[in-house]
């Protein structure tokens, strides 16, 4: 249990940095770039999510056929420490994104390692619980990054980047140290059948294709809805933490309870249910006045737990212990694939429409819409 408390913190602090740089995002971009346009400030979200979308296959890859999780989670801490110093100083802004693109490899492989070294505790006390408790530390992570992160960019938004930097540097020797790799079990049959084991295993297509479209909406939010809040709603970067935070803060607190849940109810169904409520949730943010959008948010992470939770189990669930590093990578692939594209397709649909309210109708629609496709399987499963 402590290893497992362990790793719950580890992914808890991993993630402050992440959100931290929400609201800030502005000030991160074109603060220091004042010539940028909208579509070049989402490329600062897309190149860390660009960096972890090439680099998280590689990561599950040498976990697996190394069969270790710990030493390469503490060096991408240590990179992730150094690529945050880097963005601190005065680049051009191709080489400020190329160092973001490094900060997102170095931090989808730590996240990836946690998930999975957590994942192989799964295997002796259950799905349900831990990987509860491991989509509640990422999010209680990601919910506390955002108001800290306001509070913090008050002051300057160079804040954010060099407290996340020390962060990271004191995480790394903490997971070296403390951190402790399961026996796997069974060796993995090399090079040739870890590159099949995914392919073979279909039945991971289905938490794949949610991991897609929920980080494509989170990815939006982060950057898109971020913007909108400063340029058409009129909130500083405080007021945008505290609104993040109201999404934010439900959907920490709940995603254990749903991860649970998921052990008594169909976790498909919860998947799907809590997909479609979250995807009407979000198209209404961009249809309601200001005033309505904070009790918008927190409902949207009302719903956001009852899908993600039980997006965990079932990738827990359907993966084998040998290849258990290869299912989660391929996990945050289908979500580093989603984020790179929110970012993208947010500022696109606004470039193209010249408004924002359609992005959030067509967004938030995605996500209705991969519900419905899926469920007919799930009531076909449930009976």
């Amino acid at each position: 249990m402590m290893q497992l408390g362990l790793i719950a913190l580890a992914l808890y602090l991993l993630m402050l940095p992440v959100t931290g740089m929400v609201p800030v995002l502005r000030e991160l971009t074109v603060g220091r770039y004042p010539d940028l346009g909208e579509f070049a400030q989402h490329l600062f979200m897309s190149a860390n999510m660009l960096g972890a979308l090439l680099c998280v296959p590689l990561a599950g890859l040498l976990s697996d056929l190394w069969q270790r999780r710990r030493p390469i989670i503490a060096g991408a801490l240590a990179l992730n420490a150094v690529s945050l110093f880097m963005l601190l100083q005065d680049w051009s802004y191709p080489v400020y994104l190329a160092w973001r693109f490094l900060e997102g490899c170095a931090h989808i492989t730590a996240l990836t390692l946690l998930m999975t070294l957590a994942a192989d505790h799964a295997r002796r006390r259950g799905s349900g619980a831990v990987m509860g408790l491991v989509g509640a530390a990422i999010s209680l992570g990601v919910a506390s990054g955002a108001p800290l992160g306001g509070w913090l960019g008050n002051t300057g938004a160079e804040r954010v980047l060099h407290w996340g930097a020390l962060l990271m540097l004191l995480l790394a020797p903490l997971a070296a140290l403390t951190l402790r790799d399961l026996p796997v079990g069974r060796g993995h049959g090399g090079l040739g059948q870890l590159l099949r084991a995914l392919p073979a295993n279909r039945a991971l297509l289905l938490p794949y294709a949610f991991a897609f479209v929920d980080r494509l909406t989170v990815g939006f939010i982060v950057s898109t809805l971020s913007l909108y809040l400063s340029q058409v709603i009129g909130l500083d970067a405080g007021r945008i933490g505290l609104t993040m935070a109201l999404f934010l803060i439900p959907f920490s607190l709940l995603t254990f309870p749903a991860g649970l849940l998921s052990k008594r109810w169909n976790p498909l169904l919860m998947m799907l249910l809590g997909s479609a409520a979250y995807g009407l949730t979000l198209t209404a943010v961009g249809l309601v006045p200001g005033g309505s959008i904070p009790w918008l948010m927190f409902a949207g992470g009302v719903t956001a737990a009852l899908m993600y939770a039980p997006s965990l189990v079932l990738v827990a669930e359907l993966s084998r212990p040998e290849h258990k590093a290869l299912a989660m990578s391929g996990f945050n692939f289908a979500g580093s694939l989603g984020f790179v594209l929110g970012p993208l397709t947010g500022g696109g649909l606004v470039s193209l429409f010249g408004s924002y309210t359609p992005a959030f109708v067509i967004v938030g629609g995605l996500e209705v819409l991969c519900a419905l496709v899926f469920l007919p399987l799930a009531l076909r499963r449930r009976a």
